[in-house]
């Protein structure tokens, strides 16, 4: 059989042969659906373990971001520069852990063909093979189709063997007796069924109705716990540069992701409930094998992570007690020789530091002497204009200091 490719069939046709032969050895729809969540898991492990690591990896460096920020305030031009260079310098992509988590939604798209054409890719029939013996079907059992039409091939596939003859009187090429039986119903849920979640249209409370609806919720739910514990186990891992827990750099980091927790999960809820539910029941599948990789590497990464923290606080402790001790001996050598004077010091600064010295010790004497004699000290005596603090503005060529006596004296001898 020759399909007419495209670039889409380099996805779709492997995914259709594993599911055809997953298919054929479980001989459930539910349970090679199920196998085949598990093997594109394994599949895309690596850009999990990929996209696990870019996001820890963003989350741990959100301090130091926010520390940029803050240092240079509203240069944004500098700022984005200089995280830009932390980036490359910690060799992490900003758009990394989110490029390789997108994989797994990108890979929704070509299984949906598959799940929508079960005809043409689990089967082998060409695109016009499958329309005849959709038409086939339709004509002997209309009642079983409804007005959507893109869905057909999915009606259509488990009365293959049942008009069996009527195909081989169309389509003599079709090996039809060779053709697996395909049975959409797992649990008594038919995968091959939109779910409806206006449940006062149903037709009927039946299980198959309620089980519709419940995988659509199932994969929703699953996506929105794996989603919360991702992210309140990576905002764990944020640590400023001394490799102490950055309470408010987790919290913002939490902020700025609350949007994508609540959008995924809003998306797998419209998915489910706007295709087949089988799709619904590989996103499910798909979540709780994510959620528990997702521990996995989380825990794996914090030991990493936390081995590196503690180096970082045990050297920041280390030159925090070599600062202490420095100023320690600063402080004591400080306490043994306040003038300072060591022995590199030059013979001219050392003479400096003598004359100083003496010129203080004969201020201090000539003050203790001039407050004996009853007199005002020097510094009085250069602040009078004619260096007498009794007579301040006595001036004149023939002035002398002991010409005049003062009032204070005057007053004295008149008494005596």
């Amino acid at each position: 059989m020759f399909l007419a490719f495209s670039l889409s069939d380099i996805i779709r046709i492997p995914f259709g042969f594993i599911l055809e032969q997953l298919y054929r050895l479980t001989s459930d729809y539910g349970f090679s659906l199920i196998l085949f969540a598990v093997f594109v898991k394994l599949i895309l492990l690596p850009t999990t373990v990929k996209s696990k690591k870019g996001m820890m990896a963003m989350s741990r460096l959100t301090p130091l971001s926010q520390a940029i920020q803050k240092k240079y305030g509203d240069d944004q031009q500098k700022a984005q520069a200089a995280i830009s260079q932390l980036y490359k310098d910690e060799g992490v992509s900003p758009f990394g852990g989110c490029l390789w988590g997108l994989l797994p939604m990108l890979l929704l798209l070509p299984l949906y063909q598959v799940i929508r054409q079960p005809m043409v890719y689990m089967l082998h029939m060409s695109a016009e093979q499958a329309a005849q013996v959709v038409s086939i079907v339709k004509t002997n059992l209309p009642d079983a189709f409804g007005a959507n039409s893109y869905y057909d091939q999915v009606v259509a596939a488990p009365y293959i063997q049942q008009f069996a003859n009527e195909i081989k009187n169309v389509l003599p090429e079709l090996n039809v007796a060779a053709m697996p039986v395909l049975n959409f119903r797992f649990f008594g849920i038919d995968l091959g069924q939109i779910p409806q979640w206006q449940i006062w249209k149903w037709d009927a409370y039946t299980w198959n109705n309620i089980g519709l609806l419940l995988m659509a919720l199932a994969s929703a739910g699953v996506n929105l716990v794996s989603m919360v514990v991702s992210q309140k186990m990576s905002g764990s891992v944020a640590t400023n540069e001394l490799g102490e827990k950055d309470e408010s750099a987790a919290k913002a980091a939490a902020g700025t992701n609350k949007t994508m927790m609540l959008i995924m999960p809003i998306m797998s809820l419209w998915i489910g409930f706007t295709i087949p539910s089988a799709l619904s029941l590989y996103w499910t599948v798909q979540g709780i094998f994510a959620l528990i990789a997702d521990v996995i590497l989380t825990k794996r990464y914090r030991k990493i992570y936390d081995a590196e923290d503690a180096q970082k606080r045990a050297k920041a402790a280390l030159l925090a007690a070599e600062e202490a001790e420095k100023e320690r001996i600063r402080a004591q050598r400080r306490a043994e020789n306040p003038d300072g004077i060591v022995e590199n010091t030059s013979k001219k600064k050392r003479a400096q530091q003598q004359r100083m010295a003496s010129e203080a010790a004969a201020k201090e004497y000539a003050a203790k002497m001039a407050a004996l004699r009853g007199e005002a000290p020097e510094e009085g005596k250069k602040n009078a204009p004619s260096g007498d603090p009794a007579r301040p503005y006595a001036k004149g060529r023939n002035y002398k200091a002991d010409r005049y006596v003062s009032f204070s004296s005057d007053v004295e001898d008149d008494e005596e």
